[in-house]
């Protein structure tokens, strides 16, 4: 009998962390899944990361909940309108107002402590850094950076007992390249949610830049999106 080494999933219920989390499953690894409730305004999400975790065959699925609202700053924590219909040159001019301050780095810090409680080496994000609305905490040279601070502030890191490793398989993928991979991979696009600004129903809006990115994505990949258009 094969034992599959543990890894900690970020699911977030989008398509990239589903994808992600495919991967993962794919090269063997028992997958414990992660997901923050923060106070987003697409709550939504946390449904799908359920639906996620369970068709993907996670060992565990943990949501922790952690008010980022009561900080704001972002328009999905905060009172600030969640930009609509913007052409991509105007998503690609600056870090828009849907970055959530220093999430990445929460998220990931959350993961190492579960993943040194499981004594897991791996960590799974799906960060991209080519269709990814200019978020710093998407880049390749912050994984790298959080990577040597996670063998740096950790009791099993320092002892040399783990080193841990994060593992970011899509962020050099455009996002058809992306929806083509998991397609391959089995994932159920239906069970996803990428919209900032859903319907009380999980309905997704078609004019956020997820939608848009996520609309362009499954036309460049010539597959059609198994969710209703907003």
């Amino acid at each position: 009998m094969t034992h599959e080494k543990p890894a900690v999933i970020l699911l977030s219920g989008g398509l990239d962390s589903a994808t992600t989390a495919a991967v993962a499953r794919a090269e063997g690894f028992a997958l414990y899944a992660l997901s923050i409730d923060y106070g987003q305004r697409h709550r939504f999400e946390l449904t799908a990361a359920a639906r996620v975790a369970q068709a993907i065959g996670a060992r565990q699925h943990v949501t922790l909940s952690i008010d980022l609202a009561r900080f704001g700053g972002s328009a999905l924590t905060g009172a600030i309108a969640v930009p609509k219909d913007r052409a991509p040159a105007e998503m690609d001019r600056e870090i828009p107002v849907t970055y959530v301050p220093a999430r990445n780095t929460v998220f990931l810090s959350l993961a190492l402590a579960w993943a040194e409680a499981l004594r897991a080496a791996d960590l799974f994000l799906g960060v991209n850094a080519v269709d990814y609305s200019g978020y710093p905490d998407c880049r390749p040279e912050y994984i790298q950076a959080f990577e040597a601070l996670a063998n740096l502030a950790t009791k099993a890191g320092v002892e040399h007992a783990i080193e841990f490793r994060i593992h970011t398989p899509l962020i050099h993928m455009t996002k058809a390249q992306i929806i083509r991979l998991g397609a391959e991979l089995g994932v159920d696009f239906s069970l996803t949610h990428s919209c900032y600004d859903p319907a009380s129903t999980g309905c997704p809006c078609g004019r956020c830049d997820a939608c848009q990115l996520r609309r362009r994505g499954f036309a460049e990949a010539g597959l059609v999106d198994p969710l209703p258009r907003g």
